[in-house]
């Protein structure tokens, strides 16, 4: 794996993981069980990830 690559998929987790968090925690102060909201952001996470990598496969 190349140097390039893998800061890559460190971009690509990092804004996945920002994402997941910043949905888990919209969704607990909306009201929902701490367990629901990070259901929620896991599943933001997961969505954005493979979006990303997705979007980075199809450009190269």
């Amino acid at each position: 794996m190349s140097q390039v690559q893998t800061l890559m998929l460190l971009l690509a987790l990092s804004t996945a993981v920002h994402i997941g968090c910043a949905a888990a925690f919209t969704a607990w102060r909306s009201g929902s069980h701490p367990a629901t909201a990070l259901l929620i952001g896991g599943g933001a996470t997961g969505t954005a990830c493979a979006l990303y990598l997705a979007a980075v496969s199809a450009y190269q």
